[in-house]
């Protein structure tokens, strides 16, 4: 069984945000099917609660541009639906993270403007200045914002990790091929690993 040190151990929950995992959100008709029939949000809670208990780090990647979307760059169909449907706008029910999910004291809370994580946003130093050296990565979509910041924490060498169950995507293929994928960048695990792995006695992360 793998093992993680919550002390150095990030859980990285992405755009779990009412457009984007709310039942009327502007991007449910895309992801809400299989946030549904997979009961990922229900995962992704006992998951980041899990994490809390054992100590490691919660950070939360939120996707939000200003009033107006001055800030929006709709190079990419995925950003020009945003554009289209007006959705995403910081400080709108839409562009908060969904109730259920949401973040609690000492939690970290990083907004940034691209589909991934990192791109001109304090992700890196937020987890960095905690001491950060493993992250684990759960969310939607898994083939979208989820894969696109697993591979650059990969490539600014962290110890990458995505959580299979508490991902979903557009369909289940779509979910399958990104795991595929990073399976070459990343280490695959299932919410029960994770959590038995954060728990594992202190001596197997020396």
């Amino acid at each position: 069984m793998a093992s993680f040190d919550p002390t150095t151990t990030a859980v990285v929950g992405v755009h779990l945000q009412n457009d984007v995992v709310g039942p009327d959100g502007a991007f449910a008709g895309f992801f809400r099917a299989e946030i549904e029939r997979t009961g990922v949000l229900d995962t992704a809670a006992r998951l980041l609660d899990g994490a809390r208990a054992a100590g490691a780090t919660v950070v939360y990647t939120r996707v939000a541009f200003r009033p107006g979307y001055g800030d929006l760059n709709p190079n990419s169909p995925l950003l020009g639906m945003v554009a289209q449907a007006e959705c995403l706008e910081d400080g709108n029910p839409g562009a908060a993270v969904t109730a259920e999910l949401a973040p609690r004291d000492g939690d970290h809370v990083v907004t940034h403007t691209r589909v991934g994580g990192f791109q001109d946003s304090d992700l890196d130093a937020t987890l960095r200045g905690a001491g950060v050296d493993t992250v684990v990565f759960l969310g939607v979509a898994t083939n979208a914002s989820v894969e696109g910041t697993a591979r650059v924490a990969s490539d600014l060498g962290y110890r990458t990790v995505v959580v299979s169950d508490a991902c979903s995507a557009g369909s289940p293929e779509a979910h399958e091929a990104s795991l595929g994928s990073l399976g070459l960048l990343a280490e695959i695990v299932t919410t029960d690993e994770l959590l038995a792995g954060l728990s594992a006695p202190a001596e197997a992360h020396a």
